[in-house]
């Protein structure tokens, strides 16, 4: 039996040293979808109904198809950040690598398909 306080168990342990780095990031992109997401609404608004040759023209102007690609990258990143954080906390073992490496696949999967759609839409 061990009569070592909690203190004692856990010296010598370190941190993990990423919690800083990853809660700055998730702060960052925060900021950057509270301007995107307005942007984003408004730009892509007005197409919603439109036919397929007014919203190529349209996203064939540079400013709303970066700010679709900006909307579309920032958002899959945050995404990644934040269920990143859930498998961290709650699922532990073979199975939160798998389910790091499956969310990974996932978030640049689709991020891909929608810088991909916006290219197509821009070109």
């Amino acid at each position: 039996m061990s009569y070592l306080t909690d203190r004692k168990r856990a010296t010598g342990m370190g941190s993990a040293k990423s919690g800083t780095e990853h809660h700055w990031s998730m702060t960052v992109s925060s900021g950057a979808l509270l301007i995107l997401i307005p942007l984003f609404i408004f730009t892509f608004g007005p197409m919603l109904g439109a036919s397929y040759e007014e919203v190529t023209a349209y996203f064939a102007r540079p400013f709303p198809a970066v700010i679709a690609g900006l909307t579309i990258v920032v958002t899959f990143k945050h995404f990644a950040d934040g269920v990143q954080a859930v498998i961290e906390d709650y699922v532990h073992g073979l199975s939160q690598k798998v389910a790091m490496i499956l969310m990974t696949c996932i978030s640049y999967a689709a991020m891909g398909f929608g810088l991909y759609a916006i290219i197509r839409l821009a070109l």
